[in-house]
């Protein structure tokens, strides 16, 4: 029987991106929807890894099983590292993506910084069966662009400029962006963590190791 890795979100495209990045292991990637769950969960820590094992947490909780959660966020210099850990909502809790792009350039004209640095910062939480908990983080830097490029990825994808590539994430192929984004990073340090804790996820196309 393949193992299973329960992922808590609900976000599709976040999931759909997970999938892609863990496409190479031996294993069934489910989510609690996938499951039957009632998953709902207030993300209330101080930072990044805070929230994301407080979603890890409350899923084992009801799995007992290996899970993984994520929590992530655009860090901006200008705005002191807003909008941060509240990046999913700081534009109000219904906002669609291209409201949050919109308030993000208004808040970085209206402080007169020439300033255009970010980066995107993802922490994975990792808990297997018997407890056992890991907190991992990847992270890929860039400028915030003031246009919108590209119609690949999600979230803050189209105004986040990679200078090495000279593209925003979502002017990228979804294999380049897995393989240099934040979340891309993080769970690549997750998996190999199970591949060092357990030889349950051991027998693993190594690409997703790298």
């Amino acid at each position: 029987m393949r193992p299973k890795l329960i992922v808590a979100t609900g976000n599709r495209d976040k999931i759909k991106e997970i999938r892609e990045i863990l496409s190479g292991i031996k294993a069934d990637v489910l989510t609690p929807n996938d499951l039957g769950l009632d998953f709902n969960v207030v993300e209330d820590g101080n930072s990044f890894e805070e929230n994301a094992m407080i979603k890890a947490r409350a899923l084992h909780k009801l799995t007992g099983g290996y899970v993984m959660a994520d929590d992530s966020g655009l860090s901006v210099n200008a705005l002191n590292g807003a909008p941060g850990i509240y990046s999913a909502r700081f534009a109000g809790e219904d906002a669609d993506y291209p409201t949050k792009i919109a308030k993000i350039q208004k808040m970085l004209d209206e402080s007169g910084s020439i300033d255009r640095g970010a980066a995107f910062i993802c922490a994975v939480a990792l808990i297997f069966p018997d407890g056992k908990e890991f907190i991992v983080r990847g992270e890929c830097t860039g400028l915030i662009h003031d246009k919108i490029q590209g119609r690949n990825g999600f979230g803050y994808d189209p105004v986040f400029y990679v200078p090495e590539y000279g593209m925003t994430t979502a002017s990228m192929t979804r294999s380049l962006k897995n393989m240099i984004s934040h979340r891309g990073k993080a769970v690549r340090n997750a998996l190999k963590i199970l591949k060092a804790e357990t030889d349950l996820f051991g027998s693993v196309d190594d690409k997703a190791f790298k």
